[in-house]
């Protein structure tokens, strides 16, 4: 706490220089690393190498101990940078520190060089792939569910991956239950209401709202989320057997529903060709007791057996 009253000035540059503190140690955004080509310092260190031993020839001929004293210390610096180098495989990182402080990422692939005081940390950019856990959750409606999904992600910003949060793999891999919770929360199992989303029926609507979730999570691990989808989807065991029996019933109806509007279809199109082309004359009686019939035949769920009416068309 600073004495703002005696010193206004003071107090605002030591706000300003807060804040700016503040910023740098809770912003970590990835920037590039120093490193050069391995490959030609690798040479560079050689003729060091060489000239060292030359040294050392010269030394014991001339017997001038300068010389092995310098052969010494540049054989004594080749080893030491000998520490710089490291390779890159693609699609990889290596995170550089400098005792502590982040010094940047080398991206380049290849043999690179670096300060040997740097300290070095690999890091995957591949895209990596992981199914949940079978969750259960209660949906909007109430119902006990299980879900799980499969999801793709990658990092794309390796300061962040490894400054602002301790392991981002287990992050990663939390952080997308807490989402995969959130959203099966926010729809039901079955939508009984047409253009209302649900969890069954919506595959593309619930697998980008899971996506977005899980992307607005991790951003700050610096994790990119590339697709999210589905992978298990049921009714809880213990109300299971009664939601089956309720999805039946609704299929049941349904097709009820479609063979008595196809009978009613074919009795009226019998009834008015009978009428169309004279082959017989019914009154209201009969064309009740043939419709009666039609529709029994038509509805249902047996094969009927045929009755061949051998006497009158009234005295049958």
């Amino acid at each position: 706490m600073w004495p703002r009253g005696n010193h206004p000035i003071a107090y605002d540059i030591f706000l300003i220089s807060n804040l700016l503190t503040h910023g740098e140690t809770m912003v970590m955004n990835e920037r590039e690393g120093f490193s050069i080509s391995g490959i030609p310092f690798l040479l560079f260190l050689l003729l060091l190498a060489i000239a060292g031993a030359a040294l050392y020839y010269h030394a014991g001929i001339d017997r001038m101990a300068t010389y092995g004293a310098v052969g010494v210390v540049i054989h004594a610096a080749v080893v030491f940078m000998l520490k710089g180098f490291f390779q890159v495989a693609p699609n990889e990182g290596q995170v550089l520190q400098l005792f502590g402080k982040y010094a940047g990422t080398a991206r380049k692939e290849g043999l690179r060089w670096t300060n040997p005081f740097y300290s070095k940390q690999r890091l995957s950019l591949r895209m990596r792939n992981f199914e949940s856990g079978k969750l259960k959750v209660n949906d909007s409606d109430g119902n006990p569910i299980e879900i799980a999904a499969v999801v793709v992600w990658q990092v794309i910003d390796t300061a962040e991956a490894v400054f602002c949060v301790d392991d981002y793999e287990n992050y990663v891999h939390i952080q997308t239950e807490s989402a995969l919770r959130q959203m099966a929360q926010s729809y039901p199992y079955d939508s009984h209401e047409e253009g209302v989303p649900s969890l069954r029926s919506h595959g593309d609507v619930i697998n980008s709202h899971l996506r977005d979730e899980i992307h607005t999570r991790l951003g700050k691990a610096g994790v990119e989320v590339i697709e999210a989808r589905i992978s298990h989807l049921a009714y809880a065991q213990e109300i299971a057997q009664a939601m089956l029996q309720r999805q039946q019933a609704g299929a049941i109806i349904a097709a009820r529903t479609k063979i008595v509007e196809g009978a009613v279809s074919m009795v009226e199109m019998a009834l008015d060709q009978l009428a169309k082309r004279g082959v017989v004359q019914l009154d209201e009686e009969r064309k009740a007791a043939m419709v009666s019939n039609l529709l029994v035949v038509l509805c249902g769920e047996r094969g009927t057996q045929p009755v061949v009416n051998t006497g009158t068309l009234y005295n049958g």
